[in-house]
């Protein structure tokens, strides 16, 4: 059974977006905008290489902010506040998934390559508040991104993670990578299962999943 397989953990750590939310809200359609103009606007590029740049640093950093900051010193406080500033009108409350949360024993954090001030929006928008111990952001792992190992060294310390007894849910494959070499159970949430070796389970319905394990 698959509670079996949970029965250790007593940390849950939740990536925000596209994991506490559907894909099919599209939020990201908004981000990608005004990262793509914050591109144009800082390295003074066309709308096509602003694209292409954002593209490339996403793969070969994690984040289109690291690239910056690593390629061309960007600022990532205003870059971040700017990406963020997105309409959650449309974004709906999920009372089952709250109350699937809130049933989970032991300690509770979402970690987002976002900021945190931009989770704790979605969450309140999601009808997800005040269900979480901690909220950590890009700015709490010194903007490092996940992928990279160091990041999640970071805010699990701050944390006060125990990998040995902790469980991942993310929607990119690439962030449960770190996870699963560091001890945790991970669990892929997206609407297509992606087979890799890292990856302990596969959900397209976070609410439904976490009800196996309560």
């Amino acid at each position: 059974m698959v509670k079996d397989a949970f029965d250790h953990v007593t940390h849950w750590v939740f990536d925000l977006d596209n994991t506490l939310y559907p894909p099919r809200a599209r939020l990201f359609d908004q981000i990608e905008v005004r990262m793509t103009q914050y591109v144009m606007d800082a390295l003074g590029v066309g709308q096509d290489e602003a694209d292409r740049l954002r593209k490339l640093y996403w793969a070969q950093y994690g984040t289109t902010l690291a690239g910056l900051m690593r390629e061309h010193d960007v600022d990532p406080a205003p870059y971040l506040t700017d990406v963020h500033d997105i309409s959650l009108d449309h974004l709906e409350k999920d009372s089952g998934l709250a109350a699937r949360i809130s049933e989970l024993p032991g300690q509770r954090i979402v970690y987002t390559n976002g900021t945190a001030p931009y989770a704790e929006r979605v969450l309140e928008a999601r009808g997800l508040s005040g269900l979480f111990d901690a909220i950590y952001g890009v700015e709490h792992a010194r903007f490092l991104p996940k992928p990279e190992r160091g990041a999640f060294e970071i805010v699990f310390e701050r944390a006060s993670v125990d990998p040995d007894q902790a469980a991942m849910f993310e929607d990119d494959p690439r962030n449960l990578q770190v996870p699963h070499d560091m001890g945790m159970k991970t669990v892929h949430v997206a609407p297509e299962p992606h087979e890799a070796d890292h990856i302990h389970h596969h959900t397209d319905d976070l609410s439904a999943f976490l009800h196996l394990l309560t």
